[in-house]
């Protein structure tokens, strides 16, 4: 058991794709938080990785998350990780992989549990996933748990990376949350 550490995380953003992300439940909420979360990983240091989904189809990253990511990995299957070459896309030395994105049930879940077959630790960030039901949401949450893998909030994750009031960063994050409807 461990916290967060900035120099063990990276965040991945599956597939919130121009195309896809309108038809996903509360998509404005989803994606609000997820860019805050996105902002605060480049803040504090932390890879921010994005996957895109057959983007001739379904577009690129949606505006809102782009300016946050530093690098994008292009993809057809479902599970990220059977991309040829895909682990060599991904930050080096970085153990801790937060996932947020869509759908929470299909390219989230499948990814999620192929990083844990690479020897990574996938962590579901709830508050930044979504699918186009509320129903597939919560399966795919289910799932996450009866396979044992890690599942936090997007603020679990901003303050984990802080680890204090003292971090040069704090103000910073803090107004981040602020705005993202948490309370500070």
């Amino acid at each position: 058991m461990h916290a967060l550490s900035t120099h063990d995380s990276m965040l991945l953003v599956v597939d919130m794709q121009a195309a896809l992300v309108p038809a996903i439940h509360d998509h404005e909420q989803v994606v609000a938080r997820a860019a805050r979360l996105a902002q605060a990983a480049q803040l504090l240091g932390v890879p921010v990785v994005a996957t895109e989904h057959c983007s001739d189809k379904i577009g690129q990253t949606v505006d809102a998350l782009r300016p946050w990511v530093d690098h994008v990995v292009q993809k057809s299957h479902f599970d990220a990780t059977r991309e040829h070459g895909f682990l060599a896309e991904l930050p080096r030395g970085r153990h801790d992989v937060l996932l947020i994105g869509t759908e929470a049930h299909v390219c989230v879940l499948q990814t999620g549990m192929g990083l844990a077959r690479m020897g990574l630790s996938p962590i579901l960030v709830t508050d930044c996933v979504g699918s186009r039901r509320d129903s597939d949401f919560r399966a795919a949450c289910a799932r996450w748990r009866h396979y044992g893998l890690e599942a936090i909030s997007a603020e679990m994750a901003m303050f984990e990376w802080l680890e204090s009031n003292a971090h040069p960063h704090f103000k910073d994050v803090l107004a981040l949350v602020k705005a993202n409807g948490m309370p500070g």
